[in-house]
């Protein structure tokens, strides 16, 4: 049921379209707080809040309310790694091990970088069990990954590396730089570009952290045989037990870079503007721009083996657009890139239109079918340019 609103923030005259769009989601009952940024040639063009920061609705989103943004994490963590990638740091083909040699274990010891960018690691998941506590546990989770098997072939095939990701790039980071992928990201991207954009949240910032609103609890499909990697994948917490475990201050000051980094919609498209303008925004360069071209050189299309429904393309970081029941809309750019988070946050990058969007909420919803309330958004973004 929609409730009364009122859209705050800045949106260009050309691209008013959006701002209605945005106020539709609220009008049709669709959001209850959320923001909505767009950057053009690394300006901002649109910068949008409404709604409230609570389910109970008695609070109302501010311009620096922040939220967790799930997946959309993983934008900000394969930024960082790919800093590394582009001072030389990091080479793409040489084994994991050289940087990290206890992941030499169960057949890994060739296994290359540019696996572990590219969701084709095998490791998608953990073979034990583990509770939140363990996940706040960054030695423990990559102690867990070293020591373990791929489930595939590594490279073969591909399967969403979906906490896994942030632990396996986090911890190059940590053995290049002698810092966590929290503070890297924070000192090398977040800070330099005046982004609001947090993995690790320090206390003080809790006022500001908007409360999730958890999708509706649905069935996880057939039960899956024993031993599968859809049994596998049911050893971390999913669903509303992984939202309620979001709410704690563990987890906000935990690193946990593949899902709990918090940001607004202005944070995320932000960082995206730099990726969007070849690696550089307002005299702030993050890499070269030929690095960026190379991570969104297409390393595997195929249906990923976690989701065998769904078709993917995986760049280095990032997906590229395919006819996938899970696509964003990516305007007609064959080049622009993207990532997503649980409940519907987004960051979409284009380079060769030079635009970046991002879009944070709280009220979570299973979008899977293609219809993201950031569609209607995005398309009018685009009609606009």
């Amino acid at each position: 049921m929609a409730t009364p609103f009122e859209v705050a923030g800045h949106c260009d005259a050309r691209f008013a379209a959006v701002r209605d769009a945005f106020a539709r989601n609220f009008q049709e009952g669709r959001e209850v707080g959320a923001s909505f940024a767009a950057t053009v040639d690394g300006e901002f063009v649109v910068d949008l809040w409404a709604g409230h920061a609570d389910a109970a609705r008695t609070r109302p989103w501010e311009r620096d309310m922040i939220a967790n943004v799930y997946s959309t994490t993983k934008v900000m963590t394969a930024v960082a790694a790919l800093i590394l990638v582009d001072r030389g740091r990091i080479d793409l083909d040489a084994p994991v091990a050289a940087y990290w040699p206890e992941f030499a274990q169960a057949g890994k010891e060739k296994l290359p970088v540019r696996y572990l960018f590219s969701h084709m690691s095998g490791l998608a998941g953990f073979d034990e069990p583990v509770t939140p506590e363990t996940l706040y546990d960054w030695n423990a989770c990559t102690g867990l990954l070293a020591a373990q098997a791929p489930w595939w072939e590594p490279g073969a095939q591909c399967g969403y590396q979906a906490v896994t990701h942030g632990y396996l790039l986090g911890e190059l980071v940590r053995r290049v730089t002698g810092k966590s992928l929290g503070t890297f990201c924070r000192e090398e991207v977040a800070q330099p570009l005046g982004a609001d954009f947090h993995i690790g949240l320090d206390a003080s910032l809790d006022a500001r952290v908007g409360e999730l609103i958890p999708p509706p609890e649905e069935g996880w499909g057939e039960e899956p045989e024993p031993g599968s990697i859809g049994a596998k994948l049911g050893n971390v917490p999913v669903g509303q037990a992984l939202v309620a475990a979001s709410s704690t201050r563990a987890w906000r000051a935990a690193e946990i870079p593949a899902v709990n980094g918090h940001g607004n919609a202005r944070s995320v498209a932000r960082i995206g503007s730099a990726m969007a303008c070849g690696g550089a925004v307002d005299g702030v360069r993050l890499m070269s721009r030929e690095t960026v071209d190379q991570a969104i050189e297409e390393q595997i299309e195929d249906f990923d083996l976690t989701v065998p429904e769904m078709r993917v393309r995986y760049c280095l970081g990032f997906a590229l657009g395919c006819d996938s029941i899970w696509m964003p809309i990516l305007g007609p750019s064959p080049r622009a890139f993207f990532w997503g988070g649980y409940g519907g946050s987004f960051c979409v990058m284009d380079p060769d239109a030079r635009v970046s969007y991002g879009y944070v909420m709280n009220r979570m919803l299973n979008e899977w079918t293609g219809a993201f309330r950031s569609d209607p958004l995005a398309a009018a973004l685009y009609e606009s340019l």
